[in-house]
């Protein structure tokens, strides 16, 4: 399965990786980096793919982001990889942030009036329920009208990004192959040249 660990981890465990890393923000980052870099794509296949991921991140379809971020990869002939990592941009630490802006957004959009009162603790009646009909228009309507222009900010910022780091990647790496090679290349050559003169020839 992709990127499986040698030990799974359970809920808690990931619920407190993700709140406070082992490694640290700093290195859990630069890991993240590189598995993003590290994937065999072009730069646009990898840049596309985790645009879909962000993108998809923004809008409130949980459970569905993976769905979503393929889906979108696949139209824009992303990486599917790196779409599956860039759903990462929406955690249990974003997500507040992700759904008031959205929210914010799609109401001004909409021109709706802001939910007060009885509402938001309608909502919690509603998801236990699973009464989507009567949550559709005062919250997920808004929230996904509020994801498209965000999203598309987001995916599209992301995709510059990754674009221009993946390729600065690629180009690094080649050039490091390269440099290996260079010098056994000569040395072959070299071996082969003096295989190739007389035991007299200088």
């Amino acid at each position: 399965m992709l990127f499986r660990r040698r030990q799974p981890q359970n809920l808690a465990s990931r619920i407190r990786t993700l709140v406070w890393p082992r490694r640290s923000y700093a290195r859990s980052f630069e890991y993240f980096r590189k598995r993003v870099l590290r994937l065999n794509a072009t730069p646009h296949a990898i840049a596309a793919g985790f645009a879909a991921g962000v993108f998809a991140s923004f809008t409130p379809l949980i459970g569905f982001h993976f769905v979503v971020a393929f889906a979108l990869a696949y139209i824009i002939s992303g990486n599917m990889a790196a779409a599956a990592l860039g759903t990462v941009v929406g955690n249990p630490i974003t997500f507040p942030f992700i759904w008031g802006l959205t929210y914010e957004v799609g109401q001004f959009v909409l021109r709706s009036d802001p939910i007060t009162g009885e509402a938001p603790r309608g909502l919690g009646a509603a998801l236990v329920h699973m009464d989507f009909a009567s949550i559709w228009a005062p919250f997920v309507k808004p929230m996904l009208v509020g994801s498209l222009p965000i999203g598309l900010t987001a995916g599209l910022l992301g995709y510059g990004l990754v674009y221009s780091a993946a390729r600065s990647f690629q180009k690094h790496r080649a050039r490091r192959i390269l440099a290996r090679r260079q010098p056994s290349s000569a040395a072959r050559l070299g071996a082969a040249t003096a295989a190739s003169r007389g035991p007299g020839e200088v």
